[in-house]
């Protein structure tokens, strides 16, 4: 172990004031993050050998650093930095200095791991080119056109795309909040014009994920 290695890399990421995701980097140190707070439950596949990947709104790159990981070719990472969760100062997000500072350090050349500022309607397979697979996590929510942004991504997405997202099914800040959403497989999504939804304002849809689904479907995902 190099310990003025390590001691630079922990000045470094003290030094940027919010971290969104826990990325293990070398010499056992963990970004001081919170999510993904259960990375099981995205379900991305195990191995991901030679595949290409697109992570929409990437943040650190905990995601595109796992499909690297987990073997992929190349990752592409964008992000427009428009989410500031309801309560952070514009001056703690730091764009993309917390991902280049994890990148350095997992050692992953910007070629194969790639990062764009980029909102999700700008994307296109002239810009892009196709993808294998797209991480599609924390976004959707985020979305004035939700439908809008799962079109662009069929479009440039040959195979599969993994979504997390705000879900109604048991939660609705309309209803009563947790325990009070529309079960059973009920075609609906909310519309939040102000802060009802986890007191963001950048939060602006909920759907229901049967309604999900069939809007991942109508967008060509089969």
């Amino acid at each position: 172990m190099n310990i003025d290695e390590k001691e630079d890399l922990l000045n470094k990421i003290k030094a940027i004031p919010y971290w969104y995701h826990r990325i293990e980097l070398p010499y056992g140190i963990i970004t001081p993050g919170w999510a993904p707070i259960n990375p099981l439950a995205y379900r991305i596949p195990d191995t991901l050998n030679g595949k290409r990947v697109l992570d929409i709104g990437a943040w650190d790159g905990y995601w595109t650093f796992e499909a690297l990981k987990r073997g992929a070719k190349e990752v592409v990472a964008i992000d427009d930095f428009s989410d500031y969760l309801g309560s952070l100062d514009k001056n703690q997000r730091k764009a993309w200095e917390p991902f280049d500072l994890c990148r350095s350090a997992l050692g992953y050349s910007e070629d194969r791991c790639k990062r764009i500022d980029m909102s999700v309607y700008d994307i296109d397979e002239e810009t892009l080119g196709l993808f294998d697979i797209v991480f599609f996590f924390g976004t959707l929510y985020h979305l004035r056109h939700p439908l809008l942004a799962l079109d662009k991504i069929s479009a440039i997405c040959k195979n599969e795309i993994c979504i997390e997202s705000a879900i109604l099914d048991d939660f609705s800040p309309y209803r009563g909040g947790f325990g009070h959403g529309y079960p059973g497989q009920q075609m609906v999504m909310e519309f939040y014009p102000g802060k009802q939804y986890g007191n963001n304002e950048t939060n602006w849809w909920a759907p229901t994920l049967y309604c999900l689904m069939n809007m991942t479907f109508a967008a060509g995902f089969r």
